[in-house]
This record gives structure tokens, sequence and C-alpha cells, in this order.
């Protein structure tokens, strides 16, 4: 099995129609965000299907594909990665995973909130068992990537899977002057999972920040809230942006 092989079976799948759309809502017009991503029109689930088929590729077969020039190409690398993150059980061959994942990253082919949010919260897994994650947290909130960023907040999903929400309000902190609407969005997803665990952590952090939050971070954070619960946060910040 090869990345070659994959490619194939993804380009046999090609929508023009549908990648015409994907472009569009993935903003990959000059400016947008997504600039310059270029799809082939699949559907997630077909390129789930193909990942599944060639799980058992080696870590440069992977590589490969992470490097494609298109978007379902990478994305479907990206999956494969995850998946055998998942079935690996040794800690030595998670860092390898975890290694590539970091280096594409910084290479900047995870460059869209799909391929991060579909691979972030299964690679932030390896932080949990390290002896200061927030070193690696810290950096990536820092950082001029809009993608970076959204990691930073997103691999925290892992620790609160794991059943510890302190990742994920450190790194909401640190976050919360981010201009990004792509930021403000996946904060208050992250605050609003950690609420499910903690309601009252949720509450307390909410009450230091929400003037200022911007407001579509407050609105997702608190969407779990009753009705009544949250007309009263929003009308109490003074976050309103």
């Amino acid at each position: 099995m090869s990345a070659t092989q994959v490619q194939k079976e993804i380009q046999a799948l090609a929508n023009r129609g549908r990648a015409h759309d994907l472009q569009k809502f993935f903003q990959t017009a000059p400016g947008q965000y997504g600039e310059g991503d270029v799809f082939l029109g699949l559907t997630v689930p077909q390129v789930r299907s193909i990942a599944r088929e060639y799980k058992g590729i080696s870590l440069r077969e992977i590589e490969v594909l992470i490097q494609s020039k298109f978007h379902e190409v990478r994305l479907c690398g990206l999956v494969i990665l995850t998946l055998q993150y998942k079935a690996t059980k040794e800690r030595k061959e998670k860092k390898k995973l975890f290694d590539l994942y970091m280096k594409a990253m910084n290479a900047g082919y995870i460059n869209n909130w799909d391929l991060v949010d579909v691979t972030a919260p299964i690679i932030g897994e390896f932080l949990i068992d390290a002896e200061d994650p927030y070193i690696l947290l810290n950096k990536l909130a820092k950082s001029k990537s809009l993608w970076q960023r959204r990691v930073s907040i997103v691999f925290t999903f892992a620790f609160i899977r794991a059943g510890d929400i302190e990742p994920t309000f450190l790194m909401a902190e640190k976050l919360l002057g981010d201009k990004h609407d792509l930021i403000h969005k996946a904060v208050g997803w992250a605050l609003r999972e950690a609420g499910k665990l903690n309601g009252r952590e949720l509450r307390g952090f909410l009450s230091n920040h929400s003037h200022e939050m911007p407001r579509t971070m407050l609105r997702y954070s608190i969407e779990k809230f009753s009705e009544r619960e949250r007309k009263q946060w929003l009308i109490d910040s003074k976050g309103v942006r």
C-alpha cells in the first residue's frame, strides 16, 4: 500500500461541482483564511472510508499524503495518522506519530479548521503524560499562525475526555483577546464541553471573564445552559463585539 494508491482512489471520486462549493465554504479565495487550498469534492465519509482501507501504510507514506496540494488527500493522511495513534499502545510509537503531526503543522500542511478539529482532540492525548504540557500549549497559543492557535485549544479536548478541564480554562484565558472568529468559536466550544463536566467551574470562569469575551465565544460557551440563563449571561456581559 502506498500514498500513490491512496491518491488515485481519492481522485477517482472527485466531484467538480462539490469541489467548487467546498472551496467557497472553506474560504479559499485570496485574502480569506483558507487562501489557495484546492479541493477535489469528496465527502468526509468517503475520505474516512479510504483512510480505513489504507490505515496500515508507513509513516513516510502518510507524510507524502499530508504534503499534498489537495485538501482531501491531506485530510486522508491525517485521519490515517489518528487511526494509527489510537491503535498504538507504546508511548515510543505514539511519539513518532505526534512528532509527525507537529512537523506537518509547523510546515503549514494542517491549514484549515476541519483538519485541526478531526485530529487535535486525538493527537493531543500525547500531552496528558508530558512532564509539562503547557510549554507547548502556551507556545501554540502565542503563534502568529491561526491554525496553531486553534490547535492550542483543541488539543485540550483530549484532557477533557480524560476528566481534566484545567488546561481548557488556562488556554481559553490566554486566547480571550484573539481577534479571529475561528478562535472565538473553538474556545467557546471547548468551554462548553468543559462545562459539561463541571458547570460550576465554567460559571466561575464566565463570572471572571464574560465581560471581555468576544460575543461568539460567550454564546458558544453557554449553549447548553437554559434559555433563561443564557439570556442573563448575555445581558450581564459587557463583552458585546
